[in-house]
C-alpha cells in the first residue's frame, strides 16, 4: 500500500458504531443461544468490513440483509431482532433502527381490495428500520383461493428488492413451517440470505435463565427451591405448548404470586429482607404440574 492511499481502522468503525455494546447486551440478556450469537457477530463483521470497503472507493454491491430466524416459541428471536436492528442502525445501513413487529392480520386483508393498503401501511411504519413478521408462514394458504396471503408476499417481495437500503425483513416461526413456506415462494427464499436456526434451551440453561430473572427483581431460591424448580422444568419441557424462556419467566411470575400469598398468610408476623426476596420449595411445588396433570392442551388455560 502506498503512502498516498488511504486507510481504514475496522476496530475504530466496529467501536464507532457500538456493535460490542450490543453485543455484550445479547449476552446479558440471553443465556446460551451460542450459535445465534455467533453468527450475529459475523454477519456484523460482514457490515463493517463492507462499509470499510466503500471508503477507500472498493465497488461494493449492497448486502442482502433480510433474514430468516427460526426456532421455537421463547428463543430469543425478537430480543435479537432488536439488538440487530441496533447493529444496522449504527453502521448506518437502516435510518431509524426501530423494529415494528406484524403478523398476518397487519398484512393480509379479509376481502378484495384491503390487502394492499394494510401492507404497505405496515411497511411504511417499518420503513429505515426492521420488520419482523412473526409466524411468516401463515401469509400462505395455498389450500383457500380466495386468500389474500399470496397478495401481501408480492408487495413484500416488492418493497424488499426496492427498498433494501433502507429496511430490512426479518421472517420468524418453526423451522418446519417456514422451510415450506420458502419452499412455496421461491422468489421470496432467494432474497433472504441470513438463515438464523434459534435453538431450543437445555434444562440448565432454562435454570440459568429463571435465576436471572429472579436476579433482575431482587428475588432469589432458596437451596430446595433449586432442586423442585429443576423437577419443574423437567416435568414442563413434556407437556404441550412449551415454550422455553417464555414458560420460566411465567412460572416465576406465579411463583411469586404464591410466594407473596405465603408470606401474607403469616399476617401480623415480622418479615424480613431475605423473607421477602426468597422463593421457598413449595412455592414451586404447589404448581399443578406436579400433581399429574396434563395441561397445555387449552391454551386458553393456563399453567399454575
Amino acid at each position: 500500500m502506498s503512502a498516498s492511499e488511504p486507510a481504514v481502522d475496522l476496530w475504530a468503525a466496529y467501536e464507532g458504531a457500538g456493535i460490542q455494546e450490543v453485543l455484550d447486551e445479547l449476552d446479558r440478556e440471553l443465556i446460551g443461544l451460542r450459535p445465534v450469537k455467533a453468527r450475529i457477530r459475523e454477519i456484523a463483521a460482514l457490515l463493517v468490513v463492507n462499509r470499510a470497503r466503500q471508503q477507500v472507493g472498493l465497488e461494493t454491491a449492497p448486502p442482502s440483509l433480510h433474514m430468516s430466524f427460526t426456532g421455537g416459541p421463547g428463543t430469543g428471536k425478537t430480543t435479537v431482532a432488536e439488538r440487530m436492528s441496533k447493529i444496522l442502525h449504527g453502521l448506518g445501513y437502516v435510518r431509524k433502527g426501530h423494529v415494528v413487529t406484524a403478523t398476518r392480520d397487519d398484512l393480509v386483508g379479509q376481502y378484495i381490495g384491503h390487502t394492499a393498503p394494510k401492507t404497505r401501511e405496515m411497511l411504511k411504519k417499518a420503513m429505515g428500520g426492521v420488520l419482523f413478521i412473526d409466524e411468516a408462514y401463515y401469509l400462505y394458504r395455498p389450500e383457500n383461493e380466495r386468500d389474500y396471503g399470496a397478495e401481501a408476499i408480492e408487495i413484500l417481495l416488492q418493497v424488499m428488492e426496492n427498498n433494501r437500503d433502507d429496511l430490512v425483513v426479518i421472517f420468524a416461526g418453526y423451522k418446519d413451517r417456514m422451510d415450506v413456506f420458502y419452499h412455496s415462494n421461491p422468489g421470496l427464499s432467494s432474497r433472504v440470505a441470513n438463515h438464523i436456526d434459534f435453538p431450543d434451551y437445555t434444562a440448565p440453561e432454562l435454570l440459568a435463565i429463571a435465576r436471572m430473572i429472579l436476579a433482575h427483581e431482587n428475588y432469589r431460591f432458596s437451596q430446595e427451591a433449586v432442586a423442585a424448580f429443576e423437577d419443574y422444568i423437567h416435568r414442563r419441557m413434556q407437556l404441550p405448548f412449551f415454550a422455553n424462556a417464555r414458560s420460566i419467566r411465567n412460572a416465576i411470575d406465579r411463583a411469586r404470586m404464591r410466594q407473596a400469598n405465603r408470606l401474607f398468610s403469616r399476617m401480623g408476623s415480622a418479615l424480613t429482607k431475605l423473607d421477602l426476596m426468597t422463593i421457598e420449595a413449595e412455592d414451586i411445588t404447589a404448581s399443578r404440574v406436579f400433581q399429574g396433570e396434563v395441561e397445555g392442551l387449552d391454551p386458553a388455560v393456563p399453567l399454575t
